[in-house]
């Protein structure tokens, strides 16, 4: 029987008692727990007071249901991965619609191997500064050398150690644009540069793209028309496009940014994921170029550390709004990604990192060749076409009811005038390749058939 308290539900009572008994090793991992009705009857409570119990522990990640065999205690050592990914809930849903890195066995033993060192070194270091605001000397430094595999090869008095590439972003647009100034971008650009649109008040215009993002002659038939402050754009692996843009079209671009003064803020978080080296806008135009990249789509989705450079003339502003936005990057972060670039760790999950993409961009191809608008083998996403026979809202809401996640074109779209649509599925996360391959199968058996004569979620 469950011992009433004051204030708490049954459901809350019977949670905190399963949870205890796995915690004090009375029910050990893979115990297969009691029907929900079974259960019910032996406390004498409901069958919805046992099922809400069960699904807050799934939650929790103390117990996992598996389908047709019942609801089991979760072995929290060797399924965390699991747990903390999120790939799949209690309801065993299927959630493309995060760009997420692989996580494997070899980030879960670089990350032990890591915390096993920390607890043994003298932490002062990294912990007890609360300055220099850019970064600690031995971060930038980790900072200098990861930069100049992506092409970016500056003092370090231009580095500032950030919480992300999001982080720089902001940073980068806080320092250069005010409110009514004119930003271009990709017509289908991230979420993250409208989101600041809507946050500092400047005024963002999408220009036309192909395989290789920015038309050269549509930013400059722009620039032409005056009053463009920057172009902030994500030229390799483009959300969520995928487009790369070659050396040749990023000299061109720079030539035209040269020509009329407007700034280049360059979005580079999945460069690290190319391996054909490719020059930067900020080594192009070194007065006029802002680099933002991190570790959190190419390392390890958690490793919240980003590298932002700038022109050496902003170097102080940008500290200075860090200061009074922040103070400073995470050190504890920025400690972990500077190790890891030290030992070689980063470069290695960064190669597993191309390896296990390049394998799921291959199943991709696969399984839903034909409806592919946009890939790049080494894109943690893929852009699919809508089929003609479906409308993109119907199409979303048909994949959910499957209990699969994806994200439509609304949070790309950069102007009021809207390109065609399409969806973006996201091929990251814990998900095994044959867990990818039968839930792709699924979403091709979807667009193959034909939509509803009528919307479910409207009639309700």
């Amino acid at each position: 029987m469950l011992t009433p308290r004051r204030g708490a539900t049954k459901h809350r009572l019977l949670t905190e008692k399963i949870v205890a008994d796995i915690e004090a090793g009375i029910l050990p991992p893979r115990t297969r727990m009691p029907t929900h009705r079974e259960l019910a009857r032996q406390l004498g409570v409901s069958v919805q007071t046992v099922s809400i119990s069960y699904k807050e522990a799934e939650r929790l990640g103390f117990l996992t249901g598996e389908v047709g065999r019942g609801t089991f205690v979760r072995n929290r050592v060797t399924e965390k991965a699991d747990r903390f990914m999120l790939d799949r809930n209690s309801g065993d849903r299927a959630d493309l619609s995060i760009v997420r890195c692989v996580y494997s066995e070899e980030h879960e033993a670089a990350m032990r191997r890591l915390f096993a060192a920390m607890s043994r070194d003298d932490s002062s270091i990294f912990m007890q500064p609360c300055r220099p605001i850019v970064g600690l000397d031995a971060h930038r430094a980790g900072a200098q050398h990861w930069l100049r595999g992506l092409g970016v090869d500056v003092p370090q008095e231009r580095i500032i150690v950030t919480n992300g590439a999001a982080h720089g972003l902001f940073l980068a647009c806080a320092a250069l644009l005010r409110r009514g100034d004119v930003v271009l971008t990709e017509e289908l650009t991230d979420h993250g540069i409208i989101g600041l649109s809507n946050l500092l008040g400047f005024s963002l215009r999408g220009l036309p793209v192909d395989g290789e993002g920015v038309i050269v002659e549509a930013f400059e038939a722009a620039c032409r028309a005056g009053g463009v402050a920057a172009l902030v754009m994500v030229p390799t692996l483009g959300n969520p496009t995928s487009h790369l843009a070659g050396a040749e079209r990023r000299r061109a671009i720079a030539e035209v940014a040269r020509r009329h003064g407007v700034y280049v803020i360059e979005d580079e978080v999945y460069k690290p994921l190319i391996e054909e080296p490719l020059p930067s806008y900020t080594e192009l135009l070194p007065d006029l170029g802002f680099f933002v990249t991190s570790f959190t789509k190419s390392v390890m989705t958690g490793l919240r550390t980003g590298y932002l450079v700038v022109p050496q003339q902003y170097a102080i502003k940008v500290a200075s709004i860090l200061r009074v936005t922040g103070w400073s990057a995470t050190y504890l972060t920025a400690e972990i990604a500077t190790r890891w670039i030290e030992d070689g760790t980063a470069q290695a999950l960064l190669d597993v990192q191309r390896r296990e993409i390049r394998t799921r961009q291959a199943v991709v191809r696969e399984t839903l060749g034909p409806f592919i608008a946009g890939s790049h083998p080494v894109s943690p996403s893929a852009w699919l076409k809508v089929p003609d026979h479906w409308d993109e809202g119907g199409l979303v809401r048909q994949l959910a009811r499957n209990n699969i996640a994806v994200t439509a074109s609304d949070p790309f779209v950069a102007s009021p005038d809207r390109p065609c649509g399409g969806i973006r599925i996201c091929i990251g996360g814990h998900l095994s390749s044959a867990g990818l391959r039968q839930v792709l199968m699924a979403i091709r058996g979807i667009f193959e058939q034909l939509p509803p004569v009528y919307d479910i979620d409207i009639l309700d």
